[in-house]
């Protein structure tokens, strides 16, 4: 790539703006590359002047050469020792970026609102934060230490150039443009082929994810030959685009080298005929050429590293979309929700996913204080919705929510989402302890709490048989649990919390019809006092409901306790006449 378009792109000159935020290290860096170099800078003038001791076969002045020579071997000590200081100095600095970039990546995606996430693959957003973080590591570790050292030694072993023999010294710079015209020329084609490689490696690395992760399926369904198909095509498209921008890039280096040895053997011709006609004597030659030799290198060098570099902006590019995503509007200013008696209403609510496909509108509902509400309907009734908009996790299109009078979008929403606790049909538990798994949302919980909510959650017998009992390490790779008992985990972290408020999404589905019992006896008294939110299949749970509403189309179409709506030919009827037929609507 060239170097006035490589510093025309935004990314790259975002990349170098950050570095060179790393003061001190940035610092340490300029100053080891311009001594490193400019002791190696002294090696060819040295060279030759100790090639110009020796006059002859019995003339070699003995005393002025070893001088010379041991002037040699202390630089190239210290030289060494400078370069070794600049590579260390430049794993720290790459370090150091990544690991802000980490950072500021994943706190990006902690921040989003949920709608946005939804629209992004989860295996692609993993791969910015790793693939592409290594990808960045990889070319400043080699791009850093390269572009100050090259900068020394072109400027460094130009002056030495002019000073020596000026007429040719020209002549190599004529022949430079060339060299770098056509490197930028390659690297522009190559540029295009990286960046779609890293957009395929994210989608492959996204199908993989979820290949893995719901494997049952995968096999329940015997689906294994159409994705691993669906995996070959995407490889193959990530093999194609990789080879072309791998081609691309491998052209840039012999090509470069090519121009510069073509540049060489004319220097070394021309140079040689004047030490032949007196102008030049052996040793300023072999200093002439040396830095000739050097001042071709730098360019040989970044030329040869063109695939880490690009591949690292085109990386750069994908973590920096990542950590501009808007985050979720920061509302620390507005007031913080008082939750009293717990009372909910719906005025005029109006949603949709996508614009101009409404699934929520004009709903109006009115939850008293401390109701037990079912929420049932067919699949995309909009019951998850629902809560969704209560959490605000999605925003309104119209109309309003509030809770105890307070309109919930004008109220802070992290004191909205404290005030509820939320047990999903997806149970969810990260590698850690039982206790740590309990006590999510409550960190400084003592064991006592934590065993008190177990116990409520009929989850402490289990717990106890484990290995190490509350110790015991889970998660991924770990000890294995049913999914009924990762239920009864959540369920205890909902008990611990206490908030004023619940939601229960499925929360008893994946347990036996025993354990659903002593759950349901639980939850009744966590429940009793508070609002609460279910949504349920099975009729258990239904009936105990002070409240059910029944949802179709985004609309609630149907309210009133169970033997009210019970009662007539109505649409909750035929959804549970449907379920005890064995067609699971609700």
């Amino acid at each position: 790539m060239s170097a006035r378009r490589k510093l025309a792109d935004p990314t790259f000159r975002r990349l170098l703006w950050d570095i060179s935020q790393q003061k001190t290290l940035f610092l340490l860096i300029i100053l080891t590359a311009i001594i490193s170099n400019l002791i190696v800078l002294f090696g060819p003038r040295l060279i030759g002047e100790a090639i110009d001791q020796m006059l002859g076969p019995d003339e070699i002045l003995w005393q002025p050469l070893l001088r010379i020579l041991l002037i040699l071997l202390i630089l190239f000590v210290f030289g060494s020792i400078a370069q070794w200081g600049l590579n260390q100095i430049t794993t720290v600095l790459a370090a150091r970026i990544v690991r802000d970039y980490r950072q500021r990546g994943f706190s990006a995606i902690s921040r989003q609102p949920l709608s946005r996430l939804d629209r992004h693959s989860h295996g692609d957003l993993v791969n910015r934060l790793t693939y592409d973080l290594d990808a960045i590591m990889d070319g400043l570790l080699t791009g850093l230490s390269q572009a100050f050292t090259g900068l020394v030694t072109l400027i460094g072993s130009l002056i030495f150039m002019l000073l020596i023999e000026p007429g040719i010294t020209v002549l190599v710079l004529a022949l430079m443009p060339f060299s770098f015209g056509m490197a930028g020329l390659i690297a522009n084609r190559s540029r295009q082929k990286f960046r779609e490689q890293s957009e395929i490696s994210g989608r492959l690395n996204g199908l993989a994810e979820e290949m893995t992760e719901h494997m049952d399926v995968v096999q329940a369904f015997q689906a294994q030959k159409r994705q691993v198909e669906r995996y070959d095509q995407i490889n193959a498209d990530l093999y194609t685009t990789g080879q072309k921008a791998q081609f691309y890039s491998s052209m840039t280096n012999p090509t470069t080298r090519l121009i510069n040895h073509i540049a060489y053997v004319s220097v070394a011709l021309l140079s040689s005929l004047m030490a032949i006609r007196g102008r030049l004597s052996i040793g300023q030659l072999a200093s002439f050429l040396g830095y000739v030799s050097q001042f071709a290198r730098p360019i040989n060098e970044i030329t040869g590293m063109a695939a880490q570099l690009q591949s690292a902006i085109a990386s750069a590019r994908r973590v920096y979309d990542l950590i501009d995503m808007e985050p979720e509007q920061d509302d620390c200013g507005l007031p913080l929700l008082q939750v009293t008696d717990g009372h909910i209403r719906f005025g005029n609510v109006t949603f949709s996913y996508h614009p101009g496909q409404q699934l929520i509108r004009n709903l109006n509902l009115d939850i008293r204080a401390g109701q037990m509400v079912a929420i049932v309907g067919p699949t995309g009734a909009g019951k998850t919705t629902l809560v969704n908009l209560l959490m605000r996790f999605y925003e309104l299109n119209d109309g309003q929510i509030q809770i105890d009078g307070q309109d919930i979008s004008a109220v802070n929403r992290d004191s909205l989402r404290t005030s509820f606790g939320m047990v999903l049909q997806d149970s969810w538990l990260f590698t850690g302890s039982v206790r740590d798994n309990i006590a999510f949302g409550r960190p400084d919980a003592s064991l006592a709490d934590i065993e008190a909510a177990a116990i409520a959650s009929h989850a402490h017998a289990f717990i106890r048989r484990l290995p190490d009992g509350y110790d015991t390490w889970i998660g991924r790779g770990h000890t294995h649990l049913s999914q009924g008992q990762q239920q009864l985990l959540t369920i205890a972290r909902a008990f611990l919390v206490a908030p004023p408020l619940l939601i229960l999404d499925e929360a008893t589905s994946s347990v036996d019809t025993h354990t659903e019992v002593q759950i349901q006896m639980a939850l009744r008294r966590l429940m009793q006092g508070k609002t609460s939110f279910i949504i349920a299949h099975r009729l258990s749970t239904i009936r105990e409901a002070d409240l059910i509403l029944v949802m179709r189309d985004g609309q609630v179409i149907e309210q009133g306790r169970h033997e009210t709506l019970m009662a007539g030919d109505t649409f909750y009827r035929k959804l549970l006449q449907s379920q005890f037929a064995g067609q699971d609507m609700i």
